[in-house]
């Protein structure tokens, strides 16, 4: 109602008596008349209102007739807020919002108010974004992972600063040492506690021993909370570790160690969201590794209650889109879930191409559980890599990546997502993966091919990377090297995972001799990631710290979904 006709000495038209119309006000429009001053007078022959703003949240109305006379205080709803003044105001996360009558208003509408609000901007926390139930399971304020970069880039102090910020990080165990590895548990379990903390279990396929001892030292050492990244099924390794310490209580299941599958196919992904396989049972309890009783419990229980669908990213990927991935991951959760009843209902989260609010606030809205970031971290000071590969992923835009073969996976073809602007790992590693495939040994390969190879991508003759090629596996396993003294392809394919292997170690050291050859994963994320940090605190990779990133784009993705919940 405007009530701006009857202001003392105002000259606009009055279609009905000030008594009708103070009638028909609500408490918005009395409150609106001193928005610009503390009092206002307003007349309309012997009746005269004054309406004055005693303090931020009432107003004292005095209406006088003839000698008469009324006081009264009224609660002030939101003055409107202008348009340039909206968007700082969504940006306020705890800050709710409501519209009435086409006009935005600070806080929540007044329950007995008139007018009726017709879209309402709760405040949002970071805390409240995703599945409360994986905050619960893992101890986290938030739903958020920091992924393991295998080598060691997602570094102890990276999972530190995470677990102690009441995140959870995984360490990236990946292609270490089992001494180093046992070194990075001791610190990081020493350090948070019983704060969250996670490790990785890189499937192994060419070493099948390495999961082996992976899982009996997490084991020994009491680590709860592992990610599986890589499988391409179930080995007895992941199954081992999810079961042990199975046990009932009160009647219920309990199953102390927890699973993380990060998978990109369905086909992977549905052993994981089911019981293990009886098979696998069986071996287990023959081998002891697991009781006959736990074995009987573990048909009631998933391997993973978290499985993250990973979309486009660096390292292992299939480029698929995250769009399509978390729906269709979600629809198979839920099928199997109608089939087997769980007691906890398995959670789906989302991975690949998540650095920047938007994205992030999309995967929630495809439904998500919680999100993993992985490509972003490691161009932070936490991560256990050289500055120059810090430096040269700082510039990275979207399109700076390419696809090579995987050291892990060299004679099966898989590949591995990297970054191309300022290296040529991708066409080396291709051109020795070809030359692999159309020749039966080294020795077969033409000369002119031979001498290009070992002085522009090896560095040194072949037979000196097979020397050390062979001194490496007589250690770790004998019967590789033998394998390889007797068949020249696999001589060759174990040589030029040499090269593979080194290309990443490299990177992470710096060598800036061969810089050319650096092996970097990295996914489109990390050009998103600069795109949006440009002429921010955190454009400079010196800036960039886990946790800030974490903050930011949590922070970031709430005003996303105010913005989203504004516009409707």
């Amino acid at each position: 109602m405007d009530l701006r006709p009857y202001l003392d000495g105002s000259v606009a038209p009055r279609r009905r008596s000030l008594a009708e119309a103070l009638d028909g006000a609500a408490p918005g429009d009395l409150a609106s008349l001193v928005w610009d001053s503390s009092e206002v007078v307003l007349r309309d022959g012997e009746l005269s209102v004054v309406v004055t703003r005693t303090d931020a949240s009432t107003l004292r109305v005095t209406t006088s007739w003839g000698a008469e006379q009324i006081q009264q205080i009224v609660p002030i709803p939101s003055r409107p807020l202008l348009r340039s003044e909206l968007d700082g105001a969504l940006a306020d996360i705890s800050r709710p919002l409501h519209r009435r009558e086409g006009r935005w208003f600070d806080g929540l509408p007044l329950p007995h108010g008139r007018g009726q609000a017709d879209r309402i901007v709760p405040a949002v926390a970071p805390e409240e974004l995703g599945d409360p139930g994986f905050r619960a399971a893992h101890g986290v304020q938030r739903a958020y992972i920091a992924g393991a970069m295998a080598g060691g880039i997602a570094s102890p102090e990276l999972v530190i600063a995470m677990g102690k910020a009441g995140y959870i990080g995984f360490y990236g165990s990946g292609g270490l040492d089992l001494g180093v590895i046992e070194q990075a548990v001791v610190r990081i379990k020493g350090e948070l506690g019983a704060q969250p903390c996670g490790f990785n279990l890189l499937h192994n396929p060419s070493e099948p021993a390495v999961e082996e001892g992976t899982v009996d030292l997490y084991l020994k050492h009491g680590v709860r909370t592992i990610s599986a990244s890589a499988f391409m099924g179930l080995t007895p390794a992941v199954v081992r570790f999810r079961l042990a310490g199975l046990h009932e209580q009160d009647g219920e299941i309990v199953a102390p160690n927890k699973v993380l599958a990060k998978v990109s196919r369905t086909e992977v992904a549905e052993p994981f969201l089911r019981p293990a396989p009886p098979k696998l049972l069986a071996e287990l309890v023959a081998s002891k590794a697991i009781t006959p009783r736990q074995a009987q419990l573990a048909a009631h229980i998933p391997i993973a209650e978290d499985v993250t669908p990973e979309a486009d990213s660096g390292g292992h990927t299939d480029g698929r889109p995250l769009s399509v991935l978390v729906p269709v991951f979600r629809r198979l959760r839920d099928r199997v879930q109608a089939e087997l009843n769980y007691a906890v209902v398995p959670r789906i989260g989302a991975a690949g191409g998540i650095a920047d609010p938007e994205s992030l606030a999309a995967a929630l809205t495809l439904g998500a559980g919680y999100v993993l970031t992985g490509s972003v971290n490691q161009c932070t000071r936490e991560a256990g890599t050289s500055p120059l590969v810090k430096e040269m992923l700082a510039q990275a835009g979207y399109a700076d990546v390419a696809n090579g073969p995987a050291p892990d996976m060299f004679e099966i073809g898989a590949k591995v997502q990297v970054l191309s602007r300022g290296s040529l790992y991708a066409q080396r590693s291709q051109l020795l993966y070809d030359v692999y495939r159309e020749h039966a040994s080294w020795d077969d390969v033409p000369k002119v091919q031979r001498d290009k190879i070992e002085k522009q991508i090896l560095g040194r003759p072949f037979e000196a990377v097979w020397s050390d090629t062979e001194r490496y596996w007589t250690d770790r396993d004998a019967r590789e090297a033998k394998r390889a003294q007797e068949d020249g392809h696999h001589r060759m394919a174990l040589c030029f995972r040499w090269y593979l292997g080194m290309t990443s170690r490299w990177a992470r050291t710096g060598d800036i001799t061969r810089k050319r050859d650096y092996q970097i994963w990295c996914g489109p994320a990390m050009g998103l990631f600069n795109d949006w940090a440009r002429g921010t605190p955190l454009e400079a990779w010196e800036s960039r710290t886990v946790v800030g990133i974490a903050d930011a784009l949590m922070t970031g993705a709430c005003v996303v979904l105010r913005q989203r919940m504004a516009l409707g």
